[in-house]
């Protein structure tokens, strides 16, 4: 009986997509944003959707916030109708092929990265989630999904975060806070990150339809929105290894349904190999979905509607 490493070769993925599922040509990550993302632990990309796309992703999260029952039950969730494009926007996508996916796991037809979860952030004036965590991620244990991992020339971020702003988000108005470099400190964070007032804190501005995207080894918080004539409406979406999961919450499998096949594969269940007659974790189906999304169940709870 060969209880060896199963040879692997005659079934690896040749290439990483260069496609999304609505046939869009991918973007490669450039080589500043590669430096940058490794030096700070995260980017922000301007406007990458505008016009009348972000109009209608916009109104179907408003939708899913004040009105959820005058959306069908397909597009009762944040990643569901006309939102359902971001999952894989070829910016996006070019970013998670060069931090996080397998390339023996992908294939023309099939992303090398999974999707967690999501939730829509609507906040008001007033509203405060200074709570920082994480960081230090270049020392965690391998099993630990906020975890970065580095060679000369490639990175791996680990679980990562895509926070899609669909208001403009100014100066002082209460973004996502990070400490940039966290990721790969070797101290506990100082008291002084204690205090929003740190000047240790980054932060960005940009417009509506522009995308943060950071490594979730990195220390980050929420802080209090303070813009009284704007609120802050985000999706905070969330990606991973195929062979790793950090969350149990996924996206019903109706909403699932109305995506095209190589989206939905984003959705896939948590493994690598299935043993000795391989068959790589390459494919979606009803039998290899990821945790709770089979359980036919909307879920509008994947929404934080915090107003004060």
């Amino acid at each position: 009986m060969n209880r060896g490493r199963p040879n692997l070769e005659p079934d690896v993925g040749k290439m990483l997509p260069t496609t999304n599922a609505d046939g869009l040509p991918i973007v490669p990550m450039t080589e500043e944003h590669k430096y940058l993302f490794d030096m700070k632990g995260w980017i922000c990309l301007p406007g990458l959707v505008e016009g009348d796309q972000l109009a209608e992703i916009h109104e179907h999260q408003m939708k899913l916030v004040k009105e959820p029952e005058s959306l069908p039950p397909e597009e009762r969730n944040p990643v569901g109708g006309p939102s359902q494009a971001l999952l894989d926007h070829p910016v996006i996508v070019g970013i998670l092929n060069e931090i996080v996916a397998s390339q023996q796991l992908a294939t023309e037809d099939c992303y090398g990265f999974t999707f967690e979860r999501t939730r829509t952030d609507y906040r008001e004036a007033g509203y405060d989630q200074f709570k920082p965590h994480g960081g230090s991620g270049y020392f965690n244990l391998i099993g630990n999904s906020h975890i970065y991992q580095m060679l000369p020339g490639k990175v791996h971020s680990g679980l990562t975060r895509v926070v899609w702003e669909l208001n403009e988000i100014g100066p002082g108005d209460g973004g996502t806070m990070l400490a940039s470099g966290s990721h790969k400190a070797a101290f506990q964070r100082p008291e002084s990150l204690s205090t929003r007032e740190s000047e240790i804190w980054d932060t960005y501005t940009c417009p509506a339809g522009s995308a943060l995207i950071f490594t979730e080894a990195l220390c980050h918080t929420g802080t209090r929105w303070t813009n009284k004539n704007r609120q802050r409406l985000s999706l905070f979406h969330l990606y991973n290894a195929v062979n790793s999961r950090w969350g149990g919450r996924s996206v019903p499998k109706e909403v699932i349904a109305t995506m095209p096949p190589k989206r939905q594969t984003l959705f896939r269940a948590v493994w690598v190999s299935g043993g000795n007659n391989i068959r790589y974790n390459r494919y979606y189906d009803e039998d290899n979905a990821a945790f709770g999304a089979e359980d036919g169940e909307t879920r509008t709870s994947d929404q934080r509607v915090v107003a004060n």
